[in-house]
């Protein structure tokens, strides 16, 4: 027996006292709609009506029963909602990382991008560097994540990537400091400011083959514990640091790199074949944050946003 639809009947006829009426409302015949309340009486073994010619009443029984059974379809209707919410993302717990560097700009147009997406949902956000962000998705203790690229990572899928110029930044009473943009090649001799290698080996790696291969060899490659000691090492024009496009602090500079042949290459990753719908809301907000306030370019920034179209020939 369809427990909640018979309920559902049950109250229609309570509140309207007549069967042909109720029948009207709920839009079946009267016949079948006086077959399911006697089912329905059959099943509880108690009466619930009293019939007249005129309409029917309800029983005491009726009466305590009825309020049990609006309790049990309000449930029933919030248990709906609940799971309709789940399906399309718009409940439960979301488990993100974003990088230390993201921005505060960037990140919360994230935030606030997803909580109105999905305003059920509890996100619970940490910073990780790369590395562990893919260890944790390998181990599904997060759910979703913004990474850097190379992300030598088997068993994960990726989100657009996004790519993001790097410049240098440099103290403004040094060398070149007056120069509109620097090629790689002019920091040969310099210490460079890189992250730690641990938080992400292979952009690492990958930003010293190509300083390399643009003919670049730096002095030293340096790994300072905090950005207070890194910005501390440009400001007194001992090092450079190799940097997105910012806001440089006072007494620095930033300068583009000619061609723009360093770029951070950015994207959402979640575990293969666990993209629900909580984590494709998420990674639609990350993408959009990441483009709008963030900056981010959809192509490497030496393409053209818009590629001359390929030339047509009469027939």
């Amino acid at each position: 027996m369809d427990l909640l639809g018979h309920l559902r009947h049950f109250r229609v006829v309570a509140e309207e006292r007549h069967f042909g009426r109720a029948a009207e409302r709920l839009r079946i015949a009267q016949p079948s709609l006086s077959q399911r309340i006697q089912r329905l009486e059959r099943e509880l073994g108690v009466s619930l009506f009293d019939r007249g010619p005129r309409g029917v009443a309800l029983t005491p029984a009726g009466r305590l029963l009825l309020d049990e059974a609006e309790e049990v379809l309000e449930s029933s209707a919030r248990l709906l909602a609940v799971a309709a919410d789940l399906r399309t993302g718009r409940a439960g717990t979301l488990r993100a990382a974003v990088p230390p560097d993201l921005g505060p700009a960037a990140l919360a147009a994230l935030l606030t991008g997803f909580e109105n997406a999905s305003p059920g949902t509890r996100l619970d956000l940490r910073e990780l560097p790369v590395a562990a962000a893919v260890r944790e998705l390998a181990q599904h203790t997060v759910d979703v994540a913004v990474v850097r690229h190379p992300c030598p990572a088997p068993g994960l899928a990726f989100g657009p990537v996004l790519h993001q110029p790097l410049g240098v930044l440099l103290a403004a009473d040094g060398p070149h400091a007056d120069r509109p943009e620097l090629a790689v090649a002019e920091l040969t001799g310099r210490r460079l400011v890189l992250f730690p290698r641990a938080t992400a080996p292979a952009l690492y790696d990958e930003m010293l083959t190509t300083l390399a291969r643009h003919g670049c060899t730096p002095e030293a490659v340096v790994d300072p514990p905090g950005p207070d000691v890194a910005g501390a090492l440009v400001l007194t024009g001992s090092a450079v640091a190799l940097v997105p496009r910012t806001a440089a602090p006072p007494g620095t500079v930033w300068r583009p790199l000619t061609g723009t042949p360093l770029t951070w290459r950015t994207s959402t990753a979640w575990p293969a074949g666990r993209d629900g719908p909580a984590v494709r809301l998420f990674a639609e907000a990350a993408h959009r944050a990441l483009t709008e306030p963030g900056g981010l370019l959809p192509q490497p920034p030496n393409r053209p946003l818009f590629p001359r179209p390929a030339m047509e020939f009469p027939l």
